[in-house]
């Protein structure tokens, strides 16, 4: 049976010790069950290799190349890793295990595949059926270049350490607490999500080519190359190419001095190092990682630069299958940076290039560095040399300023440092993998370890006051002393280093959620001014700019800024973020296109179409935003989808059918953890239409609880004169129209002379304001705002207009 991908013999090679099988037939079971588990996994027939019969395997006398070419070839392969597969001197390791690792690297694919939800996941797939010493994990993950993970089949209680049996006469003992037909389940599930990688991979045309071209790329000096690894062609052809790339690089350098002198913007981004050490594990990963993103910062700090950060290139982790080219394209950068380091004991080799991207690719710069570790300045002259030598590359002046920043070393300790790498590796996992909180424990536990070494470490104080934020930032939200340690920790780290942008940035956040503008934006700024970089500290101004200070066309300008700075996983949020700003602003095609851009990033229809159906229900085109809704909830359930539906109805003149999505409304759960601060009177409203007055009231009051202990404390919520204008109509629709008024009024003054579109809309539809819509007051006030709506509006069309965007 062919492989389910063209041009290749099988789906599944299962490669295991005839020792394993011979007694009880462990491993033929375990194909058996694995077969039928796919069959109801996979619409499609997998075709498995297993050489049940020996004398049809790969045997000694078979000419193993040849074999390889045909039974090898194949898409998964599952290794049984026992005690006794794990042998340097078996067939099955040498010519199978080794040989598919070697054949892997080398084809269309390479051993890595991206998974359909963006993880990275190797081609073998352990089944492993002991538990194993040091040794034999250490030779294991030698030849997979990784930590040896895959599926456990193992049986262990006191003295026993066997494979799992289908079925266990008593498996209350086994201490991995493992069941053989989930883990059977897990197998199958696994292989599924590797071939629909590989499926998705690229079109049948393409990998058609990718082997042919592969023999045709460049081998370069082994100086600046970066494991990349080659076909080995033969020796003759072998040095024609090298003849062939050096001569091409003389002419490329030749070329380049005598250039009229293309001036290109010095964007540099810096990929994830590969970690090449001997024995590559998670030990020395934060080390590698520390190294590459010390780097980036230092390049940071040069204000020619513009550098994304490192949660920006994370995305490229693994990633083999895209050119350099293609990778500084979605960065938006015309220079790369790449490197690998080696840490064996307390040494470490590390090779760093830098490659202009843009037009044909071409290697600038590359330097080999070897360095004992004796003091944390022994890593520290490293990293600054090699942003300086990229700076004088690219022609680049480094300000007296930028080196200082540059050459600083942020600890003496050893020790401390490398609980600080491994801290902030961490929370860079908590940031990108949607909020890990036991990534984020995991973090606060390094930093404060850290901090046992070296107390004065300002980096680790810093890194535990964005700790707490993250933490604690919704408990505290009605709290005197909401975020007071976040101040206290982000002063004393400035106390040992006045230099930390994190740590300024942080303090902007802290005071803006506290309702001091001015010093938010000197924060922000002195942020800015150590990193011009830092995308974080611009859009902390724009969110300052436009929700509070309601500076929509500042807002705009910093918001901008930061995407532009931010090709990170929470990029799409960015864009969304900025697409409705515009859309509040009743600017509804800008927006779009914001939101089309976060669409093709994060593939998130469902967020898309609710996003299109709340600007359709502010045009006043309800009934298209009731399609639009609905066709959200072919995506997947969400109670938002409901609330709007019903909304729209209402605004319809169609109680009964508002009434049947309120209900779902109501019955569907809240899944988020925040406080609903601008939205309970709205879950009071849906009961109000359902006839539930107990609910209502509950409701309604504790939204007057939000607003007022938002005013009394001057939280954010206030600040922007939104729990002024819930209050306003907390109060005209349980009838005292005088309260109602008077929050009206306080609204109109603390918004200053600025307006947004959305507000306008609601004031002339929200279901609350019935009572008072129509009455003298209420239409004074409305055409006072109405008039700053206007003037605002009119400022951030100019501004549009001016920089060539409508």
């Amino acid at each position: 049976m062919p492989s389910l991908i063209p041009r290749y013999e099988y789906d599944i090679f299962i490669s295991y010790r005839q020792k394993d099988n011979k007694h009880d037939g462990w491993v033929t079971e375990f194909v058996n069950n694995l077969k039928g588990e796919l069959e109801s996994t996979f619409k499609e027939e997998v075709s498995v290799y297993f050489d049940i019969n020996p004398h049809d395997g790969l045997l000694e006398t078979h000419d193993v190349d040849a074999s390889l070419k045909d039974k090898l070839k194949c898409l998964v392969f599952i290794p049984i890793i026992s005690r006794t597969y794990c042998d340097p001197k078996s067939f099955a390791w040498e010519n199978e295990f080794r040989a598919f690792v070697e054949m892997a690297s080398h084809d269309q694919f390479g051993l890595k595949v991206k998974l359909p939800n963006g993880n990275i996941a190797g081609r073998v797939l352990p089944v492993r059926i002991h538990e194993l010493d040091n040794n034999d994990i250490k030779l294991c993950e030698s030849v997979l270049g990784g930590v040896l993970r895959g599926v456990e089949f193992i049986f262990k209680s006191p003295g026993v350490n066997r494979p799992l049996l289908p079925k266990e006469e008593n498996p209350q003992e086994n201490q991995n607490h493992t069941s053989y037909r989930d883990q059977i389940n897990k197998v199958a599930n696994a292989v599924q999500e590797i071939i629909s990688g590989l499926t998705a991979a690229g079109s049948g045309e393409e990998l058609n080519l990718k082997e042919e071209e592969s023999e045709q790329k460049e081998i370069e000096d082994e100086e600046i190359i970066i494991r990349k690894k080659r076909r080995n062609t033969g020796i003759i052809v072998g040095l024609v190419l090298i003849l062939f790339v050096g001569l091409l690089f003389v002419f490329q350098f030749l070329g380049k001095k005598k250039s009229s002198g293309e001036q290109l913007e010095k964007s540099i981004a810096v990929l994830p190092f590969i970690n090449d050490s001997p024995e590559a594990s998670d030990e020395n990963t934060p080390f590698v990682n520390g190294l590459m993103e010390e780097i980036l910062i230092n390049l940071q700090t040069i204000k020619e630069f513009r550098v994304p950060g490192r949660t920006s290139v994370e995305q490229y982790r693994s990633v083999f299958d895209k050119s350099v080219s293609e990778k500084a394209k979605e960065l938006g950068v015309n220079y790369i940076v790449e490197g690998s380091v080696q840490k064996y004991g307390d040494k470490f080799r590390l090779r760093v290039q830098l490659i202009r991207a843009k037009g044909k690719e071409t290697h600038l710069w590359a330097k080999s560095y070897e360095q004992e570790i004796r003091s944390t300045n022994d890593i520290f002259n490293i990293q600054s040399q090699i942003a300086q030598a990229i700076a004088a590359e690219l022609k680049t002046v480094i300000s007296p300023e930028e080196k200082l920043l540059i050459e600083k070393a942020s600890t003496k300790n050893l020790t401390a440092y490398d609980f600080y790498q491994r801290g902030r590796e961490e929370h860079i996992i908590y940031w990108i993998n949607n909020n890990d909180k036991e990534s984020l424990n995991e973090a606060e536990d390094f930093y404060k370890n850290s901090l046992k070494y070296d107390s004065t470490f300002a980096l680790a104080i810093s890194g535990l006051a964005q700790v707490y934020w993250d933490k604690n930032y919704w408990q505290e939200f009605f709290s005197r002393h909401f975020m007071d340690s976040v101040i206290v920790l982000a002063n004393i780290a400035l106390s040992y280093d006045d230099q930390l942008a994190e740590a300024y940035s942080l303090k902007g956040d802290y005071f803006t959620a506290t309702g001091n503008y001015q010093h938010a934006l000197e924060e922000y700024e002195k942020a800015i001014n150590i990193n011009p970089n830092y995308w974080q500290a611009y859009y902390g101004e724009g969110y300052l700019y436009g929700w509070y200070l309601r500076d929509f066309v500042m807002s705009a300008e910093k918001l901008q800024m930061a995407e532009k700075l931010n090709h990170d996983k929470n990029l799409p949020s960015l864009l969304k973020f900025i697409g409705q700003g515009f859309e509040l602003q009743g600017f509804p095609d800008k927006a779009k296109e914001y939101y089309d851009k976060a669409l093709k990033l994060d593939r998130d229809s469902a967020d898309y179409f609710y996003r299109m159906a709340g600007m359709e229900c502010s045009r006043e085109n309800y009934q298209k935003s009731i399609d639009l809704s609905r066709k959200c909830l072919s995506f997947k359930t969400d109670r938002n989808y409901y609330l709007q539906i019903g909304h729209c109805f209402m605004y319809l003149g169609k109680k009964d059918s508002a009434t049947i999505y309120y209900k779902k409304f109501i019955n569907t759960p809240e899944v988020t953890g925040e406080l609903n601060l601008q939205a309970t009177h709205r879950i009071g409203y849906a009961y109000w239409i359902c006839g539930d007055s107990k609910e209502v009231e509950y409701y309604f009051n504790l939204q007057k609880k939000y607003c007022e202990e938002s005013i009394k404390l001057n939280r954010v919520y206030a600040q922007g004169g939104f729990a002024y204008y819930d209050l306003a109509a907390v109060y005209a629709f349980t009838g005292d129209k005088k309260k109602a008024y008077e929050y009206l009024q306080l609204y109109n003054t603390k918004i200053g002379e600025n307006e947004s579109y959305i507000m306008i809309w609601y004031l002339k539809t929200d279901p609350l304001l019935k009572s008072i819509r129509n009455e003298p007051q209420f239409q004074e006030i409305y055409n006072e705002l109405e008039l700053k709506y206007k003037k605002t509006s009119e400022a951030l069309k100019n501004y549009l207009q001016e920089r060539g965007e409508l």
